[in-house]
């Protein structure tokens, strides 16, 4: 069955490439959640003023990859622990966000938080927010990493990274 979930953290070219590389993810879009600036910008996301985060809509099959399974990797695979920041990207844009469209997806998101959180000795400030719209990117950043890996060194080195890590971590889920 098909199901949607939203999850920032951090550079959406980041997560989008990673979470593209596993079995059961049908598509991954880029685009930006939880702001008050109707159809918001690349540009005016950047500011940090228009209060979204730069996101991932993700299709996927839940007899493949369940709900708290894309919940557990998002949370292991960037720093769930740094506030409004991965690494050299920092503003509430780049904050560690789940979005939630219901009550029993709260209550599963706050379970996974609270499990989670055995692994990291620091606290898990990734925020839980109620669904809004969400805003497609701008077409250039969607598949951005697949389409520059080799022409913006962001991609060769950053996200080329965290790929690596996380292909290790998650070998078994692999497409």
């Amino acid at each position: 069955m098909n199901e949607i979930i939203i999850i920032g953290g951090g550079c959406f070219w980041c997560t989008e490439a990673m979470f593209l590389s596993l079995r059961g993810i049908l598509s991954v879009e880029s685009g930006y959640c939880g702001g008050h600036v109707k159809f918001p910008s690349y540009k005016e996301v950047c500011t940090g003023n228009t209060g979204h985060a730069e996101c991932i809509r993700i299709t996927y099959d839940s007899t493949e990859l369940s709900f708290e399974d894309i919940i557990d990797i998002h949370l292991h695979t960037h720093d769930p622990c740094s506030l409004n920041r991965q690494g050299g990207d920092i503003g509430t844009q780049y904050r560690s966000v789940i979005f939630y469209n219901n009550v029993a997806e709260k209550s599963m998101i706050e379970a996974r938080l609270t499990h989670a959180q055995l692994d990291f000795d620091l606290p898990i400030v990734t925020t839980i927010e109620k669904m809004d719209i969400f805003y497609p990117a701008e077409d250039y950043h969607q598949n951005y990493y697949a389409l520059n890996k080799d022409k913006n060194p962001y991609c060769s080195t950053v996200v080329s990274e965290k790929l690596s890590k996380m292909m290790k971590k998650y070998k078994e889920r692999l497409k």
